[in-house]
């Protein structure tokens, strides 16, 4: 399902484009991930689900310098002249890069209430994945490296985009997405792909979409800082796909036991 390499880079430079901007602002939405509480300020609702993505920053020192320039970003967003409700940013603690989705929401509760065992089988499951792949894997003989290809608008939130340095970057993390969706174990178990593979890092969901916003106007604001966060673009390496758990967007956490997958190993 995911894209061959040159696709997946065609696809990204159209996305990125100034006129993919102002197409999407025109159907940007709120987000009912993030809702007002009794003081008003937006707050993260229940989201649970399971997910392989790169280590959150709070638990990623290599790539520090490129996260850091992430919730620089962040800020930039922060002080387009919009409504002060139009965005709720994540915690640049939380900054990752997903890897393969899993289940999340209304299929996760179903999964967990039909099966008691659901949670214990799909870390094993992973867990086997995994171990296959670290012994069929050849030892990397250069790091997996994506690059910013610039800010992405999606219906309900914002972030920045990522192509990788060569197509063996690229087909080292299709092969993994393979590996998952096409365990039958993990079918088994109502895991499937939803989506082709676009490599982001969301910087905030949207909030109120205010009836008189001028979207024209936000879509130039949004190629001009386009244009400026791709000088100099900043690098992420892949070091580590981990299987994770998430009870809301904001947070995501695993036990010392849990799948991971090393590329450096």
């Amino acid at each position: 399902m995911d894209d061959k390499y040159q696709t997946y880079l065609n696809r990204l430079a159209r996305m990125t484009l100034p006129e993919a901007c102002r197409t999407q602002i025109q159907h940007i939405q709120e987000s009912s991930k993030f809702q007002p509480n009794t003081e008003g300020a937006r707050q993260a609702e229940p989201f649970p689900g399971y997910t392989v993505i790169t280590p959150p920053w709070e638990e990623e020192t290599d790539n520090s310098t490129f996260y850091a320039r992430l919730q620089g970003y962040q800020q930039e967003l922060l002080q387009l002249s919009v409504n002060s409700d139009w965005i709720v940013l994540v915690p640049p603690a939380s900054f990752h890069l997903t890897l393969a989705d899993l289940i999340w929401d209304s299929a996760y509760h179903d999964a967990c209430e039909k099966n008691p065992q659901f949670e214990e089988q799909l870390r094993s499951c992973v867990g086997q994945i995994f171990e296959q792949y670290q012994q069929s894997m050849q030892r990397q003989t250069h790091p997996i490296r994506w690059f910013l290809q610039g800010l992405v608008v999606m219906p309900r939130a914002v972030g920045v985009c990522l192509v990788p340095q060569d197509e063996a970057c690229y087909e080292q993390i299709v092969k993994v997405r393979r590996a998952i969706y096409q365990n039958s174990n993990l079918m088994a178990l109502g895991i499937e792909q939803h989506y082709h593979f676009t490599a982001h890092v969301t910087l905030g969901y949207f909030g109120e979409i205010s009836p008189s916003l001028d979207r024209d106007r936000l879509a130039t604001m949004f190629s001009q800082l386009n244009q400026q966060w791709t000088e100099n673009s900043p690098q992420l390496t892949i070091h580590r796909a981990e299987l994770r758990k998430f009870d809301d967007m904001t947070r995501y956490y695993r036990q010392p036991d849990w799948p991971s997958l090393d590329f450096s190993a």
